[in-house]
């Protein structure tokens, strides 16, 4: 936990810090791209100042010119009015055309020239209308035809049409940039939003997936606390059942070394009656004997002697096997678990192999189905010994009248463990044998096969060093499915029980 707490702790800052920098990163581009906007807006304005600047000087020149026709021809007071007023603004419209284009080098020859064009044009207006009102009426229309004042008129027209023009282009450029960094500030904040949304969305995922870290490791705790005196009670009923088979363990064991004992005794008397026998045949020294007594000596010696020496001789070797039988149980239980990864399809597949001929010759089949619970991590000599003997009882034991179909199949179980069912079409198992057939030296059903009776005990021996259970379900002639069920990591299971 202190580990998933300390990556917690590292991915925050670094979504916080990658939030930061994005964060500094949208304001820079927005301050950069403000003051952009703000630049051309400016010039867009000043421009636009320009160009109305531009066309209102157009309008005034022609409307004071105008006006000045108009009282040549008439010497109408009234049309002095609009004269006067494009007078005084042109003055005005024209120093504000200069402060506005002042900045732009391209124009500024248009401009002084526009400036001079317009100077000459005004004092031509003021001196033909000065003359008209002085009475000189012809003089100043004789002004007025002379084509001086026409080109200056006209030239100042092409002139301020000109400006107007390339300031329209300027301003249509002006607005397309504007446009253009709106667009691009507001492509900015959209990229900036989703991928600060995204590192939010990062941070509510590391705090999702830490929220449910810590809710399964308080789950896991309460579990813990809710099942320990239910393992508690499990770990005791497991030590008061192992004491239990220990005491039958002992009984069986002390029963059936005693049985080889009282044989060899009771025909060890048997011997001292047979020699009893011989021994008057031998020490007669020269004493004629009765018939019954040469047919009694003959007796022992061709049939008493030899079946005396015969069943101690079986009994000896019986006694042999039990004591080897409980060695090798010994021993296994001794001996040191070496927890690996085991392919357990691989291993079962290659058990299989050893018995496969036999069960194929007859007609019959294996199958294996380990689906889910393919790796686990066990001690592969003890699988191999607990598998090897299973299929062979099931070969040594099938039924007589069909051919032996041997199924395994394997899947998870709990607590992260595994359950392997072998199951077969044999003999079976009566109901009250299922717990016998697991004890030492004992054996059920119909004995037309040799052994000892030690091939399941030494499967439940193996089993339990494992940190498994082995059980049966089975019906007289109906077949067996021995069921085990073993922790999915014997190193786990190891530390924990300090083996």
């Amino acid at each position: 936990m202190p580990h998933k707490t300390n990556t917690f702790a590292r991915s925050s800052i670094l979504m916080l810090l990658i939030g930061a920098a994005i964060l500094v990163g949208i304001v820079l581009s927005s301050l950069f791209q403000a003051r952009m906007t703000q630049s051309y807006f400016t010039t867009v304005v000043e421009l636009r100042n320009a160009r109305a600047a531009s066309a209102d000087m157009l309008v005034l020149l022609q409307a004071a010119e105008t006006g000045q026709r108009g009282f040549l021809l008439t010497q109408n007071e009234n049309f002095l009015e609009p004269y006067q007023r494009s007078m005084d603004e042109l003055g005005i419209r024209m120093e504000r055309l200069k402060a506005t284009l002042d900045a732009e080098d391209s124009v500024v020859d248009s401009v002084s020239r526009i400036e001079y064009l317009i100077t000459e044009k005004l004092t031509e207006l003021r001196e033909t209308v000065a003359m008209a009102q002085a009475g000189d009426v012809a003089g100043a229309v004789a002004v007025v035809r002379a084509e001086y004042g026409r080109q200056v008129m006209e030239e100042a027209q092409d002139l301020l049409r000109s400006l107007i023009a390339a300031l329209d282009l300027r301003l249509n450029e002006g607005v397309e940039e504007l446009s253009s960094s709106a667009v691009s500030m507001q492509w900015f904040a959209i990229g900036g939003g989703i991928v600060i949304i995204a590192v939010v969305g990062g941070a509510i995922l590391i705090v999702m997936q830490h929220v449910r870290a810590l809710s399964r490791a308080q789950s896991a705790v309460e579990e813990l606390n809710a099942s320990l005196e239910e393992r508690v009670e499990e770990r005791t009923e497991d030590l008061m059942q192992a004491n239990r088979e220990i005491q039958r363990y002992a009984y069986i064991v002390s029963h059936d070394l005693r049985a080889p004992l009282v044989n060899i005794m009771g025909f060890t008397s048997e011997l001292d009656t047979t020699l009893s026998t011989v021994r008057t045949y031998i020490l007669s020294d020269g004493d004629r004997l009765t018939e019954d007594e040469i047919r009694e000596a003959r007796v022992a010696v061709e049939e008493d002697l030899p079946e005396a020496i015969g069943f101690i001789r079986s009994s000896t070797k019986k006694m042999d096997g039990l004591i080897n039988a409980i060695l090798k149980i010994s021993r296994d239980g001794r001996r040191e678990l070496k927890p690996e990864p085991i392919d357990l399809s691989e291993l079962l597949e290659n058990t299989a192999a050893s018995i496969y001929h036999q069960v194929d010759e007859a007609g019959g089949e294996i199958r294996i189905a380990v689906g889910g619970a393919k790796g686990l991590i066990s001690d592969r000599f003890s699988l191999e010994q607990i598998f090897g003997n299973l299929f062979d009882n099931a070969v040594k034991y099938r039924h007589p009248d069909r051919p032996l179909h041997l199924a395994v199949r394997a899947m998870p179980a709990k607590r992260n463990g595994v359950r392997i069912e072998v199951e077969d079409n044999g003999r079976g198992v009566a109901p009250e044998d299922h717990e016998r057939i697991f004890e030492l030296f004992r054996r059920s059903g119909v004995q037309d096969k040799t052994g000892e009776g030690i091939g399941l005990a030494h499967v439940r021996s193996l089993v339990r060093n494992l940190g498994g259970e082995i059980t049966v379900t089975s019906t007289l002639g109906g077949g067996s499915t021995f069921i085990i069920r073993l922790p999915g990591d014997l190193s786990q299971y190891v530390r924990s029980n300090g083996s």
